[in-house]
C-alpha cells in the first residue's frame, strides 16, 4: 500500500507531547496545563525513548494523586509491528498540573475502555475510507469511485472533498449504516434515531478538503489513490491516504496526508505533506449558500453554520498561528464550487489543520454562538498545548 520509511516520516511531523530533558530515567513526569480552563479530551502522545525503550506491551501509567492507572492506547507509527508510541488523555483543572508515574502493568491490569475510534477501507461500497469517534464521522472516496464517473458507471464519486456523517449517538456506527446500506441502496440517508448521511459533498471541498488557488482559480485533487490503516482504538483512529500527483496551475503537486480522529473531539486533524505549492486553501461548503461565514483569523478558524434539513449544522477549519493566514469566501453559480476557505502557509513541504462539524440534532451545539465558542476554545488549545516533563 506504502513505503514504511515514508509512513515514518509522515507520522514524524506530528507534535509529539515529550520530555525536553530525556537525560533523566525518573519514571515520574508531569504534564502541565498552562491556561484558566479546565482540560479533557486531550491526547498526550509519550514515545518510546520518553518511556526508557520499555516494552509497551507491560506499560502502565499511574496518576499519582489517585492512585489509578490511566487508560491507554499503543500505536505502531512506522509499521514494523511494534508498538512505539503510548496516548493517554488525562484531566487537568486550570493552570494546575499532574503527575503519573510509569509502571509496570499487565494487559489484565490495564483498565480498559470502548474502541470509539474506528476507521476502515469500505471495498463493499464501492472503495470509500471512513472513519469515526464518539462525536463525529467522515469519509473520503477512492480510486475506483472515480474510475466509475469518468467510465459513465452509475454509482461513482470524482471528490476529494470530506464528507460528513451525522452521528448523534457515542457508539460506532460506520460498520451498521453500511450493512443496512448493502441490504437496501439509501437507507444510511434515513435517520432511524442514530443519525443520518444526509450531507452533499459532491465535488465541493466539504468539511476540510483543500485546493491551492493560482490567481482566481482553485485547483483540487482528485479521490486517493493508496490508503492504510495505523492505528484505532479508545483514544484514537488515524490512517494514511495519497493521491495521484495533479496540477495547480502550472504547479506540479504532490500530496499525502495522514488523518486522525481522537477521543472527544469534533475535528479530525490533517497533517499534509505537499510539494508544488507553499501555500493552499482548505474549504467548507456552502451548499445552499443560505448560511453565514464568520472567522477569527487572529485565532486561527473560519466556520459556516447553515440551516440543514430540518436542523442546523457548523463546520469549521482551524490551524494555529504558525499555519493560518486568513480566510475568505468564494462565492459561485457553478455547482458545488461555492466554498469558504482558510488560506494556509505550507511550511517545508508540510502544513497542519484542523476540519470538523457540530450538528445541532446531536445536541452538543444548539446556537451559532456556542458553536464559535467552541471553536476559540480548540483554538486556544491548539496554540497553548499540554507541556510533558520528567520530574
Amino acid at each position: 500500500m506504502m513505503n514504511v520509511s515514508k509512513l515514518a516520516f509522515f507520522l514524524s511531523i506530528g507534535f509529539v507531547l515529550q520530555s525536553c530533558e530525556p537525560e533523566k530515567s525518573t519514571s515520574v513526569f508531569i504534564v502541565k496545563n498552562d491556561l484558566n480552563v479546565e482540560r479533557s479530551f486531550e491526547t498526550v502522545e509519550l514515545s518510546k525513548e520518553f518511556l526508557a525503550d520499555k516494552d509497551l506491551n507491560t506499560v502502565g501509567i499511574k496518576d499519582i494523586e489517585t492512585g489509578k492507572l490511566q487508560v491507554i492506547q499503543l500505536v505502531d507509527t512506522n509499521g514494523d509491528s511494534i508498538e512505539d508510541q503510548l496516548l493517554f488523555q488525562p484531566t487537568l483543572g486550570p493552570n494546575s498540573e499532574r503527575r503519573f508515574e510509569i509502571v509496570t502493568a499487565t494487559k489484565e491490569e490495564q483498565p480498559t475502555a470502548p474502541d470509539y475510534c474506528y476507521s476502515r477501507f469500505v471495498p463493499e461500497r464501492t472503495d470509500d475510507y471512513t472513519w469515526e469517534n464518539d462525536k463525529v464521522a467522515f469519509r473520503m472516496y477512492g480510486p475506483t469511485a472515480q474510475q466509475m464517473i469518468e467510465d459513465s458507471i452509475p454509482g461513482g464519486t470524482l471528490s476529494s472533498g470530506v464528507d460528513a456523517w451525522l452521528k448523534k449517538v457515542e457508539y460506532p456506527i460506520i460498520n451498521k449504516w453500511y450493512e443496512k446500506n448493502s441490504k437496501r441502496a439509501g437507507a444510511y440517508h434515513e435517520d432511524t434515531g442514530e443519525g443520518l448521511d444526509n450531507f452533499h459533498v459532491g465535488s465541493s471541498r466539504g468539511v476540510g478538503g483543500l485546493a491551492i488557488k493560482e490567481d482566481t482559480t482553485y485547483y483540487y485533487s482528485k479521490n486517493f489513490t493508496e490508503w492504510k490503516t495505523i492505528t484505532t482504538g479508545p483514544i484514537r483512529t488515524s490512517f494514511y491516504l495519497k493521491h495521484k500527483d495533479w496540477k495547480a496551475g502550472e504547479n506540479q503537486i504532490q500530496e499525502s496526508k495522514i488523518i486522525s480522529l481522537d477521543l472527544g473531539s469534533n475535528f479530525s486533524k490533517f497533517e499534509i505533506s505537499l510539494e508544488g505549492s507553499e501555500h493552499i486553501s482548505v474549504g467548507l461548503t456552502l451548499h445552499e449558500k443560505d448560511g453565514v461565514v464568520t472567522g477569527d483569523a487572529n485565532k486561527g478558524w473560519v466556520s459556516y453554520w447553515e440551516p440543514h434539513a430540518d436542523s442546523e449544522l457548523g463546520s469549521a477549519i482551524i490551524a494555529s498561528k504558525k499555519y493560518f493566514i486568513d480566510y475568505e469566501t468564494y462565492d459561485t453559480n457553478i455547482t458545488d464550487l461555492s466554498n469558504a476557505y482558510a488560506n494556509l502557509k505550507v511550511i517545508n513541504e508540510k502544513v497542519v489543520y484542523y476540519a470538523g462539524f457540530g450538528w445541532k440534532e446531536s445536541g452538543q451545539f444548539k446556537t451559532r454562538e456556542a458553536w464559535e465558542q467552541h471553536l476559540n476554545s480548540v483554538s486556544e488549545k491548539i496554540n497553548n498545548p499540554l507541556i510533558v516533563r520528567k520530574e
